[in-house]
């Protein structure tokens, strides 16, 4: 796997870079240029919001890549396994705003760059915002990549995993519209086994898309499942042999959604989700604080002790 180089403004990301054998991908990263470019975030009103291909910095931490009428969002912490951060959350919000309020484009996908997909949350990032019971993002210009509160998404969203998709990473995964996996991903939900809840989603999506005892087997227990599993109890629609053949199959049922009406499939996408948020508003509602009590009990601790000293911890139900 490896990751792209500096290209000039507006070059096209080829598919590739995201894993070795692919050519070069052009970064963009909403918010690189600092925080006044965060305050030029146009409203939901406003009918001219474009996502702009911007130079990528050293630390760019998300990748945007525009591809006629689609446009590509890549995780980029492979030094850290590509673990959710504070920043990289907030990067991924801002884009998925803009990327919902530009005309231009008529599909969106997700994936990671170098060897997983992502292995969740940092938590060590979260700790102290996680805690506090503060929004993990603004109010305004952002769309939440857990879709826990309004607005969500109004366009398709792909999400496409290869290696490594543990907890945030697979409800990023559940999140989405269309689900493909490299043969290569395994799945985990293992909050469970840390002291933790999940959080984010998984309890409500998890739940509806593969059936109660399919997800109840693995979030109470913790142990991880492959993507021949994922496609037998439904929380994968397509198994490719590789990363790069997963991505490939992305982009192209990202073209054919594209080339379909966009009134069409917004109105496809909002009538479908009249038939499940209202049931499931009120559970998505109360995560953030239910996972942030977590953090203040004695087996969080317990969790994180035994995690860095390498032993099965004890724990206390305190």
């Amino acid at each position: 796997m490896c990751n792209s180089g500096m290209v000039e403004r507006r070059s096209i990301l080829k598919t590739a870079a995201a894993f070795c054998g692919l050519s070069t991908l052009a970064v963009i990263a909403p918010g690189v240029a600092g925080a006044a470019q965060k305050s030029e975030i146009p409203t939901a009103a406003s009918p001219e919001v474009k996502l702009e291909d911007v130079v990528a910095g050293p630390n760019t931490k998300l990748t945007i890549e525009r591809r006629g009428q689609i446009v590509l969002f890549g995780i980029n912490r492979s030094y850290i396994q590509n673990r959710i951060d504070p920043e990289t959350f907030e990067k991924l919000a801002e884009a998925y705003y803009r990327y919902d309020h530009d005309p231009s484009l008529r599909a969106a996908i997700l994936f990671g760059h170098g060897e997983h997909f992502s292995r969740g949350i940092d938590v060590d990032g979260f700790k102290s915002l996680a805690g506090t019971g503060k929004p993990w993002i603004a109010s305004t210009g952002t769309i939440d990549p857990l879709a826990k509160r309004a607005p969500n998404l109004t366009k398709p969203l792909i999400v496409v995993t290869h290696g490594d998709t543990w907890n945030m990473a697979h409800e990023f995964f559940l999140v989405a519209d269309i689900r493909i996996a490299s043969a290569d991903t395994r799945f985990g939900q293992d909050e469970n086994t840390h002291g933790r809840f999940p959080g984010g989603g998984s309890t409500v999506r998890f739940v509806r898309e593969s059936g109660w005892g399919n997800a109840m087997r693995y979030m109470l227990t913790g142990d991880h499942w492959n993507a021949e599993e994922a496609y037998r109890i439904g929380d994968v629609q397509q198994v490719a042999p590789t990363p790069e053949k997963a991505l490939e199959a992305g982009i192209q049922i990202a073209n054919k959604i594209a080339d379909c009406g966009p009134l069409g499939v917004k109105t496809t996408l909002a009538s479908a989700h009249l038939a499940i948020d209202a049931t499931e508003a009120e559970a998505l509602s109360k995560l953030d604080v239910q996972f942030g009590a977590l953090f203040h009990t004695q087996d969080f601790l317990e969790g994180r002790k035994a995690e860095a000293e390498g032993r099965k911890p004890a724990y206390q139900g305190k």
